[in-house]
């Protein structure tokens, strides 16, 4: 580890200590994680701490764990991974932290801390079905109102619930169960092995 970030290693353990349950480095950035019930605590003194000062939540998104590592995944499905920039200290961390219950995932919403996490979080709850508690405005962002699921799930069906189309007839767009049969989307090549090439 480079000696900026065996500082900021040092100076999370100092500000946070108790509150970080893992702590990694991987392609010279530090990953913490934390319990839901600590999130906004430990996110106010990464925000605050003179020695952090995570000011910019330059990224939020949700993860699905539950086909990870072929199944062999033992842990909590979803989770939230936040990517924090400090300007000022010129310095980046990544937090991880995960919903505790697979059925209904809920974490507490962070746009008290950064405003910017508004969109990210309405993102991960369209996509993921991750719940932000007081999120202010928590309603789908990229799918369409009428969408059922969230298809970023691993379990979400590869061709969707419903497709659109036009019906003349009516003159206005309608909305049916997929017609579509399911079928297997890779491609074989069908290789000539006795054929010489010249």
């Amino acid at each position: 580890m480079s000696t900026k970030l065996d500082h900021l290693s040092a100076q999370l353990k100092l500000a946070l200590s108790g509150h970080i349950t893992k702590q990694t480095v991987s392609l010279g950035e530090i990953t913490i994680e934390c319990r839901a019930e600590h999130l906004i605590e430990v996110c106010a003194k990464l925000r605050d701490h003179a020695e952090l000062k995570f000011e910019q939540l330059t990224d939020l998104c949700g993860v699905d764990y539950s086909d990870y590592k072929d199944g062999a995944w033992q842990g909590a499905r979803y989770a939230v991974v936040l990517h924090l920039l400090s300007v000022s200290l010129n310095q980046r961390l990544r937090l991880r932290v995960f919903a505790q219950n697979d059925d209904f995932p809920v974490l507490p919403t962070l746009v008290d801390a950064w405003p910017v996490a508004n969109w990210y979080e309405r993102e991960a709850f369209d996509l993921f079905g991750i719940m932000f508690e007081n999120h202010p405005d928590l309603r789908r962002i990229l799918t369409d109102y009428g969408f059922v699921g969230h298809p970023f799930r691993k379990d979400f069906p590869m061709i969707g619930n419903v497709e659109m189309r036009y019906d003349p007839e009516q003159q206005r767009v309608i909305y049916q169960r997929v017609s579509i049969e399911l079928r297997n989307n890779v491609p074989r090549v069908i290789r000539d092995e006795g054929a010489h090439h010249g």
